[in-house]
């Protein structure tokens, strides 16, 4: 069984490999089509070798609709521009929530190395003032020090990676780094004022689970 996405963006089946052969016979879809077989990725219908003798033999004229249970994909069934694989207005369809992630990622980046220079130079100019407290003040003291780098320099890694989501998705590669980098950006821990990455995420992640940009990573990864 397969599904198809219609020139009106639309998702048309499960179908039979009979019923695309027709529509391909119509002109409803043709080598361009956004297919997908049972279980299957989103790929373009030149890539399944089962319809490569229709698509050859693949008629100029458009005849009539043909008939069935499953409402035919409109006239001209191939994806608009913006949802062929690696074509530019699929890049677009990214660009927005890619930015966004970039944004995200440099605002965590700066302020996560305003607070390391501060931290550095607080444990240059001296300890903190004791507490009282033998054991509070032992671990002030860890987090005064080096352990206390360590913990901004974790998010401040993790910034980075989140600016390097974004180049990526921007690109289209590196789905599953893409996909990564979207849920970082979306821990309260690492996103700046807490929760600004949050809504950027769940847009992002929004886009790139849409079947048709999932189809863009696959053909620009081939």
């Amino acid at each position: 069984m397969y599904k198809i996405i219609g020139a009106d963006q639309k998702e048309y089946g499960p179908v039979t490999a009979d019923q695309v052969r027709q529509w391909i016979a119509e002109g409803r879809a043709d080598a361009r089509t956004l297919v997908q077989a049972e279980g299957g990725a989103w790929k373009p219908l030149s890539t399944f070798v089962e319809f490569a003798d229709v698509l050859r033999a693949q008629p100029s004229a458009t005849p009539p609709a043909a008939s069935g249970q499953v409402p035919p994909p409109p006239l001209g069934a191939s994806p608009s521009p913006g949802l062929m694989p690696g074509s530019t207005d699929a890049r677009q369809a990214v660009q927005g929530p890619a930015i966004c992630l970039i944004i995200v990622g440099a605002l965590g980046g700066v302020l996560q190395a305003i607070n390391l220079v501060m931290h550095l130079l607080g444990w240059a100019v001296g300890s903190m003032e004791s507490t009282g407290n033998p054991q509070i003040d032992h671990i002030l003291e860890m987090f005064s020090g080096g352990l206390g780098v360590v913990f901004i320099l974790i998010p401040l890694a993790m910034s980075l990676l989140i600016i390097f989501g974004g180049v990526r998705m921007m690109s289209l590669r590196s789905f599953g780094f893409c996909i990564g980098a979207t849920v970082i950006a979306m821990l309260p821990c690492v996103s700046p004022c807490c929760c600004l990455g949050l809504p950027i995420g769940i847009w992002a992640l929004v886009v790139l689970n849409r079947p048709e940009v999932r189809a863009a990573f696959d053909a620009v990864a081939r």
